[in-house]
């Protein structure tokens, strides 16, 4: 029996802060907290229409919002669900509503042998959020396992299908992130009917397990020992935790090429093999982030003002008692200190809401 949703609420004036995971950010023109498909399309069509500025908003926790809010309409999506289109003994398709929390997706996979996400476990945020960022961790990205993503186009005015090749999908980016023209609706995934993981692929990960890349564990070993490593680091939210509130990894890990990579070996007087990194396929090197962050000088525990650094993870930014700007220059600051010193650019990797870096 097909149970109606309840009927879109619309407030004016409403504070954006509570709505993330920073508690950062003023007030919203105007907000419509839409609970299915129909509801968030007819939303957006409607501000767009009238010329009103778009920004919609799920888990909130990859967005840094201005201190002085959004003078426009924020679409709050609360659709959930899970359907499963077809199965059979190798395989599972499922539909997943964009407002769907992404980790209660990954429980529900985990607990029913579904493999392929089970590495995301802890992730806050909304299952419609993983295609944007192309949200991964532990040697596990979303992309491996879409089918297809389900967006209404705003500038065309239709609700269209993207393939994973018309996704753009790169480390950490999406042709959704590029581009707000579309807005996720719903995302289809292909899952494995498996017990047991793929072999790890994360040294971070396979020690925590005491696996080699060689052997399997079981998806339930996967979850519990990535939602320890997470908790341990501050990245699973916790409301007694002041070091969770943040966005998780500011910063993502920079590439450069190999002629780059040697010298900052020079720059830091390190052989190579002192200085972590990652090879990857088209040639260029993967660096730590937190590793050149730390460098820098800038350490766990660090804090200016109502913000700073994680005591347990570099790479996240905490609000204690802050504000937006606060927490913006001090992510200016590690970015310009990094940059002179080293000579790498780091990019921020949440979505900036009426703010730059």
């Amino acid at each position: 029996m097909h149970v109606a949703a309840p009927a879109p609420n619309v407030r004016h004036l409403a504070p954006l802060a509570p709505l993330t995971t920073l508690r950062l950010g003023g007030s919203a023109q105007t907000l419509i907290e839409v609970h299915d498909t129909e509801q968030a399309v007819t939303a957006v069509r409607q501000a767009t229409a009238g010329k009103t500025p778009v920004l919609v908003l799920a888990g909130g926790s990859n967005v840094v919002i201005s201190d002085a809010g959004f003078a426009g309409t924020v679409v709050l999506l609360r659709s959930a669900g899970i359907t499963i289109l077809d199965e059979d003994e190798h395989q599972v398709r499922l539909r997943v509503a964009a407002g769907h929390e992404l980790d209660d997706l990954v429980a529900w996979c985990v607990m029913r042998d579904y493999a392929g996400v089970e590495c995301l476990s802890g992730i806050p945020g909304s299952v419609g959020a993983t295609p944007i960022q192309n949200v991964g961790a532990y040697g596990q990205e979303i992309a491996e396992v879409i089918e297809s993503v389900v967006a209404y186009d705003r500038d065309r005015d239709i609700v269209t299908e993207f393939a994973p090749a018309d996704c753009g999908f790169g480390y950490r980016t999406s042709v959704f992130k590029r581009s707000r023209r579309d807005v996720v609706l719903e995302v289809v995934l292909r899952l494995r009917r498996d017990a047991r993981a793929t072999p790890p692929r994360y040294g971070e990960l396979s020690r925590r397990l005491n696996y080699t890349r060689e052997q399997r564990p079981l998806m339930t070993e996967v979850r519990a020992a990535v939602l320890a490593l997470r908790s341990g680091k501050g990245m699973v939210i916790d409301a007694s935790d002041p070091d969770t509130r943040s966005v998780g990894s500011f910063f993502t890990n920079p590439i450069v090429p190999a002629a780059q990579f040697g010298r900052l070996a020079d720059a830091l007087g390190k052989p190579r093999d002192q200085i972590p990194h990652w090879d990857i396929p088209d040639g260029g090197i993967k660096l730590a982030a937190a590793w050149l962050i730390e460098q820098a000088g800038f350490t766990k525990g660090y804090r200016v003002a109502g913000v700073g650094i994680s005591a347990k993870h570099t790479l996240a930014l905490v609000n204690y008692s802050g504000t937006t700007a606060q927490l913006l220059d001090l992510a200016r600051q590690i970015r310009r200190e990094v940059s002179c010193r080293y000579g790498v650019e780091l990019e921020h990797e949440p979505v900036l809401v009426g703010e730059q870096l």
